[in-house]
């Protein structure tokens, strides 16, 4: 479990607090979506429960590990992705030997499999050679075959095309385990669907929703303009008519649209406050 206490972060050269007095519990076994609008400090909560960055106040653990203490137990059980990375001269299989050594439960057939799912073949590629995109799917796939348990990976579908977005949802799905567990950092929310177990809505230095996908339908229904106007929450236009975000008072079943509850969420934040206090 990852576990976050009253944990406060600026940088020097900011006066805001980036994080601020945040409480969060991140459960093993799930796949997180990590949602906020650009600045709200997704990458740098990633960054604090990576223990790439120290926190002014406040303690973070995973499991029976402080992470900015850097032990060695603790960073082979955890990869990091991040949006951004430096260009990398060596060859993909080169690249895999140096870093495996990290990681010991590496599966070197199972790396090669996920770049056959990608469609990379040639491991004798140069990284610097390859576009942003394929980079990305290399990394990607060494991540998932390090079997760590826990991975954090930040806007990982940037510069994928539309399979291999689809692609990359597969591979996260048939690679997950009872024992791993990860977030993901994304404001393509749409990128997300069928894929994750939980919802992490982050504003403004604080975490406003913390919830499964299961308790979010429970609470809410996800549709076009129902009869009941007096139990919508949000509402916006479409081609097909209203959709609306509404309490689901009769415990109607209906299908989560990410993107709709996130504009939801900062549409009608009091409401939405309201709705989900006990799941902060």
């Amino acid at each position: 479990m990852v576990e976050l206490n009253n944990v406060t972060f600026s940088y020097s050269h900011k006066k805001r607090n980036i994080v601020e007095n945040l409480d969060l519990r991140v459960e093993r076994g799930y796949v997180h979506g990590l949602l906020g609008k650009n600045g709200t400090g997704k990458t740098t909560l990633l960054k604090l429960i990576c223990g790439l960055l120290f926190p002014d106040n406040g303690e973070i653990n995973i499991d029976d590990f402080t992470p900015k203490q850097r032990k060695t137990a603790f960073l082979s059980e955890i990869f990091f992705l991040p949006e951004e990375f430096d260009d990398i001269k060596i060859s993909i299989k080169t690249y895999a030997k140096i870093n495996s050594a990290f990681y010991p439960k590496f599966s070197q057939a199972d790396f090669e499999h996920y770049l056959e799912e990608f469609e990379i073949t040639d491991l004798k590629q140069k990284l610097s050679k390859l576009s942003y995109g394929t980079k990305k799917k290399v990394l990607i796939a060494f991540g998932l075959a390090t079997h760590v348990s826990y991975m954090f990976l930040d806007e990982p579908t940037n510069g994928l095309d539309i399979p291999s977005k689809t692609q990359f949802r597969k591979i996260v799905l048939k690679a997950m385990n009872e024992q791993t567990t990860m977030i993901i950092s994304t404001h393509q929310v749409r990128d997300l669907h069928n894929l994750i177990d939980n919802i992490i809505i982050m504003d403004k230095a604080s975490i406003l929703l913390n919830a499964t996908t299961e308790q979010i339908t429970q609470k809410l229904w996800f549709g076009l303009e129902e009869r009941n106007e007096g139990n919508v929450i949000y509402k916006e236009e479409t081609i097909g008519g209203n959709a609306v975000v509404s309490l689901n008072t009769d415990n109607k079943e209906s299908n989560l649209d990410i993107e709709l509850l996130f504009n939801a969420a900062f549409g009608n934040k009091d409401k939405f406050n309201e709705v989900f206090t006990n799941n902060k």
